[in-house]
């Protein structure tokens, strides 16, 4: 019997209707399903009797669904919670079907009314699966690395809350770049190049391409700008100073302060993301429809 591990947004009220339908659809087909903690509160509030609630036992948290194993993922949302799912099972190589129920939805592709055509798509083996590269990153506190990540869309390093900028240190492959003074630098996934990558007046890197991009924020320096190196690259970003402290950012959901003198590496990751569609969209599909690329 396959298993489905079913995530959900929080305080999106829709849910209480969608859930309990998924469910029931999954059921009837011959699937199990296991909940995160946000979809069996939903569940538990809009079950219209005892049998229909969710077991304790199918209620788990994101973490321990991994462990779990499950056939596949069903992400309902929007994009940051595609992310935060994506880091979870980063080392899974489970697929995702990532449903938009957010505003934008740019990684998020697959609109509602086409979830059971999807997976009615992925029963037969008819679905498209695009697998995207991770960034894995690395915190090194006096000398001892500290923590470690696996991210979708970027690692940054940025200044703190005082207006000033932060003096920062980057290396490629062990030979130093530049020090400059802004107020942080971008280390980004094709896939995160069109994400806080794009808004610094980053490059867009198709998802296909083995790259990383490096893109510094408001850099007091014109010279400095952009560089796309290989994803085989390591970069390392040194704090060589701080107003008060710096702050490495993972996928804008996770944050640790750094202080003078730490360093984070980061090369691509060895694990990647499977993300599930009905059909290939493509990257230029997606930034007309999304981002009204070529618009006047």
């Amino acid at each position: 019997m396959p298993l489905a591990g079913i995530i959900s947004k929080p305080l999106k009220h829709e849910l209480g209707k969608i859930l309990p339908e998924l469910r029931a659809w999954l059921v009837e087909r011959g699937w199990s399903c296991v909940f995160d903690c946000e979809s069996a509160a939903y569940l538990r509030e809009n079950s219209a009797n005892a049998s229909a609630a969710v077991k304790d036992e199918d209620c788990v948290s994101r973490a321990e669904m991994a462990k779990l194993g499950p056939d596949l993922v069903i992400v309902l949302g929007g994009d940051g919670t595609l992310l935060a799912v994506a880091r979870a099972f980063a080392r899974t190589n489970i697929p995702l079907l990532s449903v938009n129920l957010g505003s934008l939805g740019f990684l998020t592709e697959v609109p509602l009314s086409d979830l059971y055509a999807t997976l009615e798509a992925w029963s037969v083996g008819t679905a498209a699966i695009e697998r995207r590269s991770l960034i894995h990153a690395e915190l090194f506190c006096a000398g001892e690395r500290t923590r470690k990540w696996d991210a979708l869309n970027d690692v940054i390093v940025a200044k703190g809350t005082i207006a000033r900028m932060a003096d920062l240190a980057v290396e490629i492959d062990q030979q130093p770049v530049a020090t400059f003074r802004a107020d942080g630098v971008i280390l980004s996934t094709p896939t995160g190049s069109t994400a806080y990558n794009l808004s610094a007046h980053g490059p867009i890197v198709m998802p296909t391409v083995n790259a990383m991009v490096v893109t510094p924020i408001c850099p007091h320096l014109l010279t400095i700008r952009p560089i796309v190196v290989p994803g085989e690259s390591t970069i390392n970003v040194r704090v060589m100073g701080a107003p008060c402290e710096a702050y490495l950012t993972v996928d804008g959901q996770e944050a640790v302060s750094m202080r003078v003198g730490d360093e984070v590496h980061c090369w691509r990751s060895e694990y990647s993301v499977r993300l599930l569609r009905l059909q290939p969209n493509g990257l230029f599909n997606v930034l007309r429809s999304k981002l009204k690329w070529g618009e006047r």
